[in-house]
């Protein structure tokens, strides 16, 4: 068994140890003072141009972190990228009646067969959101009146929740022509969109067929119980009676009710419909055509019998001087 070391012997190693470790501890200091000198030196050097802005948070005329800032921007980004819109008002509907009618809805979209030369599903990016009807009224006055181009030659901050957006829409009186005029009116209450990725008939028909379902017979009948006895669940039909159908937003126009059901039964989708105009083209064109026809021909019928008339008329006149 080691020795132990006498109390004494014990007290003097401690302060040799310290005495030893004093420098050490003296220079480090020294050296971290002198780096936070040096950094403050460095950064009273440098000044910032009162002109400078930021590229990741730019000044706005509305608080930017705000919710109700990030909707404004979520909805005019929606509403410039998404060609199909329907809106819906809802009254009080419960967390599982949404949830049944998402599932009802997806199922009745994933059961539309692929168009023909169309290689993205766009099932999974059609979205059933409930919207904040002010900030969706907001959104849709700077998407419809404010024009950054033009803004632009007198200030470069023109994002949508800049000053220059926010004056253009505050002083703007807006045309009855407009279609801010036009969807302002479905706008009241709770309100609802129904968001789809591209424009294409058969989708838009599958989902009418269960949120606003047509007589039978017709293009947007709703699916047969046997088919689908989901859709006729009370839970699913309690939640569907609270959905009214008010209008839609297709490619920038505003279609009511019979215009979105017009739009859901084109045959064909949109190859359909551009068949149909090339037809509607074409029976014009030849409708032009044979008016055309018609007139040279009675020009030329006219022209023919009063050469005919001269001619006889000379001949009389032989006649009776010989």
């Amino acid at each position: 068994m080691s020795s132990r070391i006498p109390r004494h012997a014990s007290r003097a190693l401690r302060q040799v140890a310290r005495a030893s470790r004093a420098p050490i501890t003296a220079s480090r200091t020294f050296s971290t003072s002198s780096s936070q000198y040096a950094t403050a030196a460095v950064a009273s050097s440098i000044s910032i141009p009162t002109s400078y802005v930021s590229p990741t948070k730019p000044p706005s005329a509305r608080p930017s972190e705000t919710r109700k800032s990030q909707l404004i921007r979520t909805y005019t980004s929606l509403l410039r990228t998404a060609p199909l819109v329907l809106f819906l008002q809802h009254n009080n509907l419960t967390a599982q009646e949404w949830a049944s009618i998402r599932r009802e809805l997806r199922a009745a979209l994933a059961a539309v067969p692929a168009p023909a030369g169309q290689t993205v599903d766009i099932v999974p990016d059609v979205t059933l959101n409930v919207l904040r009807t002010r900030m969706f009224s907001v959104a849709l006055k700077i998407v419809s009146f404010f024009d950054a181009k033009a803004a632009s030659t007198k200030t470069p901050l023109v994002h949508d929740l800049s000053e220059a957006a926010y004056n253009s829409i505050k002083e703007i009186e807006v045309p009855e022509s407009s279609a801010y005029a036009e969807v302002a009116p479905l706008l009241v209450g709770p309100t609802a969109a129904l968001v789809f990725p591209a424009v294409s008939p058969a989708h838009l028909a599958a989902a009418l067929k269960v949120l606003a379902p047509g007589p039978a017979g017709s293009a947007t009948a709703p699916p047969a119980r046997k088919k689908n006895p989901g859709y006729y669940e009370p839970l699913c039909q309690n939640g569907l009676a609270k959905l009214l159908l008010v209008g839609g937003r297709v490619e920038g126009s505003v279609f009511d009710v019979d215009g979105v059901r017009w739009v859901g039964g084109i045959e064909g989708g949109m190859e359909g419909l551009r068949a149909q105009l090339i037809g509607m083209l074409q029976s014009a064109g030849l409708g032009l055509t044979s008016a055309l026809e018609a007139g040279g021909k009675s020009v030329w019928l006219a022209l023919e019998g009063r050469k005919v008339q001269l001619e006889e008329e000379q001949g009389d006149k032989k006649w009776e001087s010989s």
